[in-house]
């Protein structure tokens, strides 16, 4: 896929002029739901609209396996953002220190008090990017939750080829898959008050982990990113100069780009691990605070996400495992003890690509583009709606979980099947726990196992990691003559617009027209 990065540039110039205006909205505005994927799970669940109505599943179907694939819980900041928060107090000094030598009376008492001596939470830390507590808790709820909605999975005593839980080698995706499996086998031993149980957590080295991190392997897609950053940087510009233009006129304090850059991180920060919203995140309106989410957003687009086919492309290896695993759970119906789960506990960079693997969070005329290889639209820029949002598709603890359903057949009369019944096996997909439509599957979030694979996983196999790792990348400037603009400067506000498919009959699913 290709990005039109020049022209992309003058498009948003040319847009962005001005900023919205705030509105009487602003009042009910909570800054904890723009934060991207730094939003904090169980603030980005409780946004969900429920505008989708799940599928009724019918009685006679019963879950025989579960995939997960998680993104770690909520952690602190890196050393490297720790040094950056740092350096802010000392220039947060310097300008305080300009004003007070320049300004007059009124202007000083347009400055925010804490800006006054303020210093960072995580001052003189050596070390950072660990698993916090509100992390631990996060995906221990939802080991107890996954256990408590799948009972007829859990209820085996545990053995590590049953449960099999995954986690690559960094410390905080471990830690959180330890939280889970300490939230699924609560009770189930008799270790401490808490009757907890030891179980095993496997993790692949770095250097060769093609499953989880895919993307610390592919060395194209990292070729991408590396060339492909300094264009989002330019790509936010525009937005960063114009928030700082109006802080500065609004606090007296000469804001360069820099500080909107560092004073936005310090915001989300602040609001999804301490849950203060009235300092750092408290400088910009509801209006500014929507731009900078979005220009989060389209970065996890362009280096994470759909901006490029490499990006999701390199995650075919996870997408395969997860396929096989349903298939030797369907194979073990027949007989013999089966695998119950595969736990995965990664990073967003492992779970955006595969949930674009999934085509999620797209309509379908955009999903039959990326079947196709064809290049998408940016997502609009606020007001105008997106699906695509940080803080939904890949928040702190964000997952996808796709869960193997059994569900009774027709009985055949031939003479070889003497009226056995022939089982049907269909793949329920859940995103945060939420039930979500897959356009691949007729916007259905309960999908026959042989058409999801033949129209969500096919597709992708024709690409296998070696093909897609091993060779160069075409830039996009390839694809895209000056002349001719690629999508990404079309019309931003018809990127997501509404489809609606035919309605597939489906004997497994109940609905208003046929509740069986």
């Amino acid at each position: 896929m290709a990005i039109a990065f020049p022209a992309l540039l003058l498009a948003l110039l040319l847009s962005s002029s001005h900023l919205p205006l705030s509105s009487p909205a602003d009042e009910a505005f909570d800054v904890r739901r723009h934060l991207s994927t730094v939003t904090r799970y169980d603030v980005a669940t409780e946004a969900y609209d429920g505008s989708f109505s799940p599928s009724t599943i019918h009685d006679g179907c019963r879950p025989i396996h579960l995939n997960l694939v998680a993104r770690h819980g909520t952690r602190a900041p890196t050393k490297k953002r720790i040094k950056e928060l740092d350096r802010l107090a000392i220039h947060l000094d310097s300008l305080l220190s300009d004003a007070k030598q320049k300004a007059g009376k009124d202007s000083l008492q347009k400055i925010p008090a804490w800006l006054w001596g303020w210093q960072s939470p995580w001052k003189g830390r050596e070390r950072g990017g660990e698993l916090i507590s509100k992390g631990e808790e996060e995906l221990y709820k939802l080991g107890t939750r996954v256990k408590e909605r799948f009972p007829q999975l859990f209820d085996e005593e545990y053995h590590p080829d049953t449960f099999r839980i995954m986690a690559t080698q960094v410390p905080r995706a471990s830690a959180s898959a330890v939280a889970f499996g300490m939230g699924i086998f609560a009770g189930r031993g008799s270790l401490g008050p808490g009757q907890h149980r030891s179980f095993s957590v496997i993790s692949e080295s770095r250097a060769s982990d093609i499953h989880l991190r895919f993307f610390d392997t592919c060395e194209t897609y990292k070729e991408f990113r590396t060339s492909k950053e300094p264009d989002v940087e330019k790509m936010k510009e525009p937005i960063f100069d114009q928030i700082a233009s109006s802080l500065s006129s609004r606090y007296h304090l000469n804001f360069t780009r820099q500080d909107i850059s560092t004073l936005w991180f310090l915001c989300k920060q602040e609001a999804s691990l301490l849950d203060i919203t009235n300092q750092a995140c408290g400088l910009f309106n509801p209006s500014e605070v929507s731009l900078l989410e979005w220009t989060d957003d389209i970065e996890v687009f362009v280096l994470k996400g759909y901006g490029e086919s490499v990006n999701y492309r390199m995650g075919v290896p996870l997408l395969q495992d997860v396929v096989h695993s349903m298939e030797q759970a369907i194979s073990a119906e027949e007989g013999g003890t089966s695998e119950k789960a595969r736990l995965r506990f990664a990073h967003a960079e492992t779970v955006v690509p595969f949930t674009c693997l999934l085509g999620l969070f797209l309509e379908g005329p955009e999903f039959e583009k990326i079947q196709r290889e064809q290049p998408l639209s940016l997502p609009p820029k606020p007001p105008q709606r997106r699906n695509w949002r940080g803080s939904s598709v890949a928040p702190f603890a964000g997952n996808n979980m796709l869960v193997l359903y059994q569900c009774p057949g027709n009985t055949s009369n031939d003479r070889l099947s003497s009226g056995v019944q022939r089982n049907q096996y269909f793949v329920h997909v859940l995103h945060n726990e939420i039930p979500i439509p897959m356009p691949g599957c007729g916007q259905r979030d309960f999908c026959q196992f042989e058409v999801f694979k033949e129209r969500i996983v096919n597709p992708h196999l024709k690409h296998d990691f070696n093909s897609v790792c091993g060779m160069k990348l075409k830039m996009p400037e390839a694809n895209c003559p000056l002349q001719k603009p690629c999508s990404f400067t079309s019309k931003l506000s018809n990127l997501f617009s509404r489809f609606f498919p035919k309605k597939d009959h489906n004997p497994f699913i109940k609905n208003k027209k046929n509740e069986l």
